[in-house]
């Protein structure tokens, strides 16, 4: 009986992660990779990694959601991990409050939020047969802080960060629930962002004690650090090379 842990990783066909596959495979884990649309990135990440499936879902649909936690289920019988790392956001400046309208916020929060919620419900009993399982939910510095890509994004992401801990409060001692919060991080996805100074690579590193904008990389070795935590639940760990600190 294979008793390797197994990890579920929503979003991961690219970016964190992507990252977070990457590093938790090399640890030993059976990995999950999943995505709502990337289907050739995710079966090509699935392939190269030693003992991996892909399933595509969208987290926002509750059959989805479901149907991603069953098919880990079916592939691996069992189920250890489970870092929430699909998210989505609209590029809005904060002082636009007209452009932001009822649809730009359901279709935010039904993928950071609601997603969130609906895989964890979904992973939850599974989770608890595990003996010693770990929820990491990928939130972002934007929900304690008044910056980020838009208003509905950084409410999205305070959100996350409440859910954290009352799921922490509500699954424990079986699951251990906990946060990881990025600053700026180096992926295609900020490539394609708009900029304002204080997003730069060069502010950030002119400004934050680490003096280096994040990589996805780093992401992945903190998620990996809370799942050997095993005595930490309920916290949301700021990812921002010391800049919440200056």
């Amino acid at each position: 009986m294979n008793d390797r842990p197994v990890a579920l990783i929503t979003g991961s066909s690219s970016g964190i992660g992507a990252a977070t596959a990457r590093r938790f495979a090399a640890e030993g884990m059976r990995v999950v990779v999943n995505s709502a649309s990337s289907v050739e990135s995710g079966e090509k990440l699935a392939a190269e990694l030693p003992d991996a499936i892909y399933v595509q879902g969208d987290v926002s649909d509750a059959a989805d959601a479901r149907h991603i936690v069953d098919a880990a289920i079916a592939a691996y019988g069992r189920l250890d991990v489970l870092v929430n790392n699909a998210g989505t956001t609209r590029f809005i400046p904060l002082d636009d409050l007209d452009a932001v309208d009822a649809d730009t916020w359901r279709a935010i929060l039904d993928i950071n939020v609601i997603g969130t919620w609906q895989v964890t419900a979904a992973a939850v009993p599974h989770l608890k047969a595990s003996g010693s399982a770990a929820v990491i939910n990928i939130s972002s510095v934007s929900g304690s802080r008044a910056l980020g890509s838009s208003i509905p994004y950084g409410v999205s992401k305070a959100a996350v960060n409440h859910l954290t801990r009352m799921l922490a409060a509500t699954l424990g001692p079986e699951i251990r629930v906990n946060a990881l919060a990025p600053g700026l991080i180096e992926t295609p996805w900020y490539d394609e962002a708009p900029k304002v100074l204080e997003d730069s690579r060069e502010w950030v590193a002119a400004h934050t004690p680490l003096r280096r904008a994040g990589t996805p990389e780093d992401v992945a070795e903190a998620a990996l650090a809370l799942v050997r935590a095993t005595y930490t639940t309920g916290d949301v760990l700021s990812l921002d090379g010391g800049r919440h600190v200056v």
